[in-house]
């Protein structure tokens, strides 16, 4: 219907392929390398837009002790640009649901880098519990909300959800900006002197609650939490229902099964240096797409006759 009126109303040839499928509306901010001012401005070149980040990727690399080999097809892209949209806002959080190995962390982890934001992950360790990660929260809200107020992006899977309380945490400070009695008085106190000539600039009360609410705000303001959660099983729809800011305070990314031209991009990376005849080659990057995708097509047919899921990850 929507097709038929443009071509009416607007005497527009247009097709469903090409308004839909084809015509990929993407904007970002990060277009302009090394730009004083961000601009947002809409990519119009897919091409130079992949070179592009393979730069950042590049930088990145360079500046961390665990490097990225990342392969930008159109899908990866749409990914990182929504990310990064979504840290460029003011209480931007968001959830990206996926299947294991759809490159939610990796892509995150670029996003928040050309973002030029800090990132922060847990490292759970044997003995890691509620006490120790209550202590990492509070790292990375004095990160975001302390004197520096750096914008600070907070990575978290749900693999990483030893305990429960660990989500309810994410909630609050997902729905109010604090977590309650996380900080001992004497720390809130240190907070608070700290925090004193920065609300004194912009105007605010001196006292001492009205600036660890000054505090808490910054939290809000400067503290991006990303969840990376898969859609496997009941867990995910049992958090939701048990921790509503999970839904209610995050924008919420599906990262859907890799497409052909994914898989044939990916494959054509790592089979680059392959010594072969290029015939050989073109054919071994189309057994890898081929065999992916018909184990695929094999997983549908087991659910439908044993009613069991099979996930196929890339």
């Amino acid at each position: 219907p929507m097709i038929k009126l443009l071509q009416g109303k607007f005497r527009l040839q247009w097709t469903a392929d090409d308004t839909f499928i084809n015509n990929t509306i993407m904007w970002g901010d990060y277009l302009r390398p090394g730009a004083d001012q961000r601009v947002y401005e809409e990519v119009k070149d897919m091409g130079k837009v992949a070179k592009l980040l393979e730069d950042y990727c590049d930088e990145y690399n360079l500046t961390h002790s665990t490097p990225m080999n990342l392969v930008f097809f159109k899908d990866a892209i749409e990914h990182v640009s929504r990310i990064a949209r979504i840290l460029r806002q003011p209480r931007g959080n968001a959830m990206l649901v996926g299947v294991g190995g759809s490159g939610k962390q990796s892509l995150t982890r670029l996003a928040a880098s050309l973002s030029e934001m800090e990132s922060c992950e847990v490292a759970v360790v044997k003995g890691y519990g509620v006490d120790l990660f209550r202590e990492d929260e509070r790292k990375f809200m004095l990160k975001a909300g302390g004197g520096e107020g750096k914008p600070t992006t907070f990575l978290f899977t749900d693999s990483q959800i030893i305990d429960e309380t660990f989500l309810e945490d994410i909630n609050n400070i997902l729905n109010a900006g604090e977590v309650p009695n996380l900080f001992p008085s004497d720390e809130v106190d240190r907070i608070v002197n700290d925090l004193r000539p920065i609300a004194k600039e912009k105007g605010r009360s001196e006292g001492r609650d009205p600036v660890y609410q000054f505090f808490v705000e910054r939290v809000r303001e400067n503290l991006h939490i990303v969840l990376c959660m898969s859609p496997v099983g009941d867990a995910l729809r049992i958090r939701m229902r048990m921790f509503p800011s999970l839904v209610n305070c995050c924008t919420i990314d599906w990262f859907h099964p890799w497409p052909e031209d994914a898989l044939k991009s990916v494959a054509t990376r790592f089979l680059a240096n392959l010594q072969v005849d290029e015939p050989i080659k073109h054919g071994l990057i189309d057994m890898c797409k081929t065999v992916h995708m018909s184990v695929i097509e094999t997983s549908h047919v087991f659910l439908e006759r044993l009613r069991r899921h099979v996930y196929v990850t890339p």
